[in-house]
């Protein structure tokens, strides 16, 4: 894109961050249903949620759509409306590590014409990281780590290859599902066996007592977590949304479990 976008409309809240970390929430007209960082998204228009409203995007007259790997094949077809009413659709790819976080920033710069602010940014968040990084070194002894992204009944961890078991590594923590990829449905005999040192759940935006819940789960008694208390509670956003706050959410894991480390 030549010129620099007067009007921006993001189908992600991950996008929408790295957007504004660009410094383009003015130009920002429209974000999703799900956006809610930074603040000032609440007062942008809305256009739905996996099923946005096409119309009332192209309604907005945006020069450039921010779209998303994770659901482009569901909306293929209204992906390509906006593309035949000649608006410019950048699909930013799913990122499943801080690399590809760092790709998605310089290459949403790349389509703004803010290149060298995404420079900046991804700078400052390696510089953030390889700090945390050297204050891990000195861990000696690391713990078992288990997350928990879905509560009960269905629960649900996450395995290798995804962001939160990177966050993890980085923080010298180990994770006890790693033996398996992806998302796993939990089946709960076989973490309590693992017995996780520290339990961390990540719903309690929308689950009342999380950690309670946990703590007082039928059999889960002689897990080292639940008996020394050490279930906490970390914002989903800070660990599932691949944008410029990854680093953040990297450093709450650290601070929730080697507090003694990460003051």
């Amino acid at each position: 894109m030549k010129q620099k976008p007067e009007k921006i409309v993001s189908l992600m809240p991950s996008n929408t961050e790295i957007a504004y970390a660009l410094g383009l929430g003015k130009e920002m007209v429209g974000v999703s249903d799900y956006d809610n960082y930074p603040k000032d998204t609440l007062k942008k228009e809305k256009i739905g949620g996996q099923q946005f409203n096409t119309e009332k995007i192209i309604g907005l007259k945006p020069n450039l759509v921010l779209a998303h790997a994770s659901s482009a094949s569901i909306a293929k077809d209204a992906l390509q409306q906006l593309r035949d009413a000649g608006i410019p659709v950048l699909v930013v790819a799913n990122a499943q590590n801080f690399e590809q976080v760092y790709n998605s920033i310089e290459m949403i710069g790349k389509a703004t014409g803010e290149s060298k602010k995404a420079d900046e940014v991804v700078k400052g968040m390696k510089d953030q990281l390889a700090a945390i990084k050297a204050k891990a070194a000195s861990i000696k002894e690391k713990k078992k780590v288990y997350m928990e992204v879905a509560p009960a009944p269905d629960i649900y961890t996450t395995g290798k290859n995804t962001f939160m078991d990177e966050m993890l590594t980085t923080i010298q923590a180990d994770n006890v599902a790693n033996d398996q990829q992806g998302w796993i449905k939990v089946d709960q005999e076989a973490i309590i066996q693992k017995n996780p040192d520290v339990i961390i759940t990540t719903y309690g935006y929308y689950v009342k007592n999380a950690v309670q819940q946990v703590l007082s789960r039928k059999g889960w008694e002689n897990v080292n977590a639940v008996k020394n208390k050490q279930v906490i509670d970390i914002k989903s956003d800070l660990v599932d949304r691949p944008g410029p706050r990854v680093v953040e959410g990297v450093e709450e894991l650290a601070k929730a479990i080697y507090p003694d480390v990460f003051k």
